[in-house]
């Protein structure tokens, strides 16, 4: 018997945050039946899915034996699930009230739109940025940068889609990641997230082909999800860099060409050299010697990948792809 709603979360070494999200999920749907859901987990080491098994156990877990990545976990969990509808949900969430229903409620009343988000909440409860314009050019290359700061105002005002306000329901280019609603049919035309993407920038090219597709997409606040957002630390993380930037040339390859992706590339390249020879003088000075040499150490393993990505991941060594994992999934 097909599900509803089909929930399926990815999730790596965040057992106790992961055990929130799910209590929220079936605190959210309430008593009514349909609900399926699905955890996948990429070879987690702190008993998340003993506690999976021990806590809820109707719960469908696929325990992989390598982390397959936050595209390649949520294809597993796409072709395990049977609802009608299907959110892929971080482990870092909390459904806020009922907004699992309003958001399926909201996909049977418009039967055009292929794809919902919903308002994301920081844990304090102002709202987090989640709806988004397709990038420009001048974005691609400047945004997430440390000169994002000279992007025109308005170029970025577009981009965030922050032409209406937070609590406004519009079309939308794109949402972010953290909880992405479709529907079986959008799923069946377009298929499920490209691979080529291990992550970063995965939700901007599969909302891109849900809209070349014909398929709306809508930013719908009346539901809301507290989205627990990593916080940034002072010691890089290499991987974190790499992966996310190699997607921004992945998908600029994708959608405007080789030439304009190899441009990024050496852009981007050329802007960690600069920021090695940052952190260097600051070294030279003597402040804060112990975070300018971390960060030279992951500037250059940045530098060593050359953005250059083989089966969705990046070209280093063993070690290097151990310390990748400790990701936001």
């Amino acid at each position: 018997m097909s599900a509803v709603l089909s929930i399926i979360i990815v999730s790596w070494n965040v057992r106790d945050l992961l055990q929130r999200a799910i209590t929220s999920v079936y605190a959210s749907w309430g008593r009514q039946s349909g609900l399926e859901v699905i955890v996948v987990d990429n070879a987690s080491h702190d008993d998340s899915v003993v506690m999976l098994r021990a806590d809820f156990p109707k719960v469908i877990v696929i325990a992989n034996s390598e982390n397959r990545g936050f595209t390649g976990g949520n294809n597993q969990g796409l072709a395990t699930a049977t609802g009608d509808f299907l959110l892929l949900l971080n482990p870092d969430t909390e459904i806020v009230d009922d907004a699992l229903p309003r958001m399926v409620e909201y996909l049977q009343s418009h039967p055009d739109v292929g794809m919902v988000g919903p308002q994301l909440l920081n844990p304090d409860g102002s709202v987090q940025s989640s709806r988004r314009h397709f990038p420009t050019l001048p974005v691609l290359f400047f945004e997430s940068t440390w000169l994002e700061k000279l992007t025109p105002r308005k170029l970025l005002r577009y981009y965030y889609a922050q032409e209406q306000p937070d609590n406004a329901t519009q079309d939308v280019d794109w949402i972010t990641g953290a909880a992405m609603l479709t529907r079986r049919e959008t799923f069946a035309q377009v298929g499920g997230m490209d691979e080529g993407f291990f992550m970063y920038s995965e939700e901007l090219d599969w909302c891109r082909r849900i809209r070349e597709a014909g398929w709306r997409v809508v930013y719908f606040p009346e539901a809301r999800i507290v989205h627990h957002e990593g916080k940034s630390s002072e010691q890089v993380v290499a991987a974190r860099h790499i992966y996310f930037q190699s997607s921004k040339v992945r998908y600029m390859r994708k959608y405007h060409g080789a030439t304009f992706a190899e441009c990024l590339r050496l852009w981007l390249l050329g802007q960690y050299l600069w920021q090695i020879g940052i952190e260097g003088a600051k070294w030279l000075i003597g402040h804060r010697r112990p975070l300018r040499t971390a960060r030279i150490v992951a500037y250059q393993q940045v530098l060593k990948s050359k953005l250059q990505m083989a089966n969705g991941k990046w070209r280093m060594s063993e070690s290097a792809n151990d310390e990748s994992q400790g990701t936001d999934y």
